[in-house]
């Protein structure tokens, strides 16, 4: 991207660089998807609280990422002969801290497993959020204009110093629309995982920062939906605890 280059007309990227409490510098410039903003909509996701029990379908809680196994998929057969046994799977996991960090009403995010650099969300309407050390309002929510899903492999995240984190997921399925989506809410220090193929929009850290474990299947596959582009609006992710308002 040049020193030219807009996200929005009010949010220049350029060759700024952030630096966040132990966060290394940031490009913006380097962010791996220039997000879609512009849209005045925000699609309210209910907030429930990260159990095994309410998790079924979607995934599991984490008590040691360590010991967690990590599905991979096997790759698709193109036609009708089978993929070979003990073939398309060998790709393995990769790990790494994915480090998430508000700055201002911005939240950032470096998930060092791949080697990718995001802005995932804001806590007012881009237009009017504040990318300074300060946000401009206690942040109430996370306006989400992405989620993707990864064909190839399961995820984990396990928070390092126990922080809560918030993240919205939905069931399979490429017809996918935000009324959808649930947001989880990870307390307690514990991780969550998400099997293969489960749609999953940024994890959000309810501190100013956070550093979660990740680990995923190594071939990386990502395919995404865009909220903005596709429904006009963004997910809003509650980020008070399960049961306040």
């Amino acid at each position: 991207m040049s020193s030219t280059d807009t996200i929005s007309p009010s949010i220049k990227l350029g060759n700024q660089k952030l630096t966040v409490g132990a966060v290394k510098d940031f490009d913006i410039g380097e962010i791996t998807y220039v997000p879609s903003t512009g849209a005045r909509k925000a699609f309210e996701v209910p907030l429930v609280q990260a159990t095994e029990e309410s998790l079924k379908g979607y995934g599991h809680i984490v008590e040691d990422p360590d010991t967690f196994k990590i599905e991979i998929t096997q790759w698709p057969a193109q036609g009708w002969r089978p993929i070979d046994p003990h073939s398309g799977d060998q790709g393995g996991i990769t790990e790494g801290i994915f480090e998430f960090w508000w700055k201002g009403d911005t939240l950032y995010a470096r998930n060092n497993a791949v080697g990718d650099s995001y802005l995932f969300a804001w806590s007012q309407f881009p237009e009017e959020a504040s990318t300074t050390s300060e946000a401009a309002k206690p942040r109430e929510r996370a306006l989400v204009w992405r989620a993707n899903y990864h064909p190839d492999g399961g995820q984990l995240f396990f928070p390092t110093n126990g922080q809560s984190f918030v993240v919205p997921l939905a069931l399979p399925g490429d017809d996918i629309t935000p009324d959808k989506f649930v947001a989880f809410r990870a307390d307690g220090g514990k991780g969550l995982y998400i099997h293969p193929n489960i749609w999953h929009g940024a994890v959000i850290p309810i501190d100013d920062e956070g550093r979660l474990i990740d680990k995923q299947g190594r071939v990386h596959a990502r395919v995404s939906v865009d909220f903005v582009k596709e429904f006009g609006g963004y997910l809003s992710v509650p980020l008070h605890p399960v049961g306040s308002t």
